[in-house]
């Protein structure tokens, strides 16, 4: 992409897009691997200590919102845009030669990007779904552990009026 021979006759609207998209691409992978590096020592640092409660301190939990940030942002959004720029790229490179090559290229992408989102929709559901789970699992526990707790107290408060 550094090194694109562009034909004097490339309409102005098909460089801007070529030059806006390749410059998100950029940016959005630069900005998810810097926040991949910070986040990297703590991770890495929580893992080296074998008690619970630093653990449950760790500054990783409360990123959390930026670590799910970085994973949409390198996967999800670079993803699209790279094929979105390898699209706009053909038309760019191939626009004062052959017409059949551009639309060629955005006839191969344009599904690929349709599978893509699908997959993308599919995986986040399953994860979406996983984490309900868990979290219907965590709560039915938390019931059953009070409902043991007052039928507990409940024996305990009969043992002690017999006596």
């Amino acid at each position: 992409m550094v090194e694109i021979q562009l034909e004097k006759g490339t309409p102005d609207g098909l460089l801007i897009t070529f030059s806006i998209i390749t410059t998100l691409v950029v940016a959005v992978h630069l900005l998810a691997l810097m926040i991949s590096t910070c986040i990297l020592p703590n991770i890495e640092a929580v893992s080296n200590i074998h008690n619970i409660t630093a653990v449950q301190e760790s500054p990783h939990d409360r990123m959390h919102w930026y670590i799910e940030m970085a994973w949409i942002f390198s996967t999800g959004v670079g993803i699209l845009l790279f094929l979105a720029q390898m699209a706009i790229l053909a038309w760019v490179r191939f626009h004062g030669l052959s017409k059949i090559a551009p639309i060629a290229s955005t006839v191969i992408i344009f599904p690929v990007l349709v599978v893509f989102i699908a997959f993308a929709i599919h995986f986040y559901r399953q994860l979406i779904a996983h984490k309900y789970e868990r979290s219907t699992k965590g709560l039915a526990e938390l019931e059953s552990m009070a409902n043991d707790l007052v039928v507990g107290s409940g024996r305990q408060n009969n043992a002690v009026q017999t006596v």
